[in-house]
């Protein structure tokens, strides 16, 4: 028990700027996305084990609160995917761009583009959560 806790100490307090943010919320992201995985294959299996348990789970999911833990799984399928991108392009290709400047610019970057993919499906989810959950838009 102490060594998670000396690491998670170790997370919150080290200050390497975007490399070390990168590697948290990489890290992060991608504990989301197996998060979801694990609850979507527990859910599936309702389907066939015990139906009734999946309609309840459905009615559930419909909930805004998972609502927008959807979009932020959007979020994280995005960011993980492009920051493992930048990650394989940077070992594959070019080695020598491990370098400070280089990690501070590609995290921005990778962050940037991120952030791109993400806001138009972000506004795209939210507005259908407000349409089916409060009526709003005309829905």
């Amino acid at each position: 028990m102490s060594n998670l806790r000396t690491t998670l100490v170790g997370y919150a307090t080290y200050r390497g700027r975007e490399g070390h943010w990168s590697f948290l919320l990489h890290r992060i992201t991608g504990l989301g996305v197996v998060l979801f995985l694990t609850i979507h294959i527990i859910d599936i299996a309702f389907v066939y084990f015990n139906p009734t348990l999946f309609m309840k789970a459905i009615e559930v999911y419909r909930s805004t609160l998972f609502g927008i833990g959807e979009i932020f799984l959007v979020f994280c399928v995005f960011y993980h995917g492009v920051n493992g991108l930048r990650i394989a392009y940077l070992d594959l290709f070019k080695p020598q761009g491990w370098h400070i400047e280089s990690q501070r610019r590609s995290a921005r970057w990778t962050l940037g583009i991120a952030l791109l993919l993400w806001l138009p499906s972000a506004l795209w989810m939210l507005r259908s959560l407000l349409m089916h959950n409060y009526g709003l838009f005309g829905g």
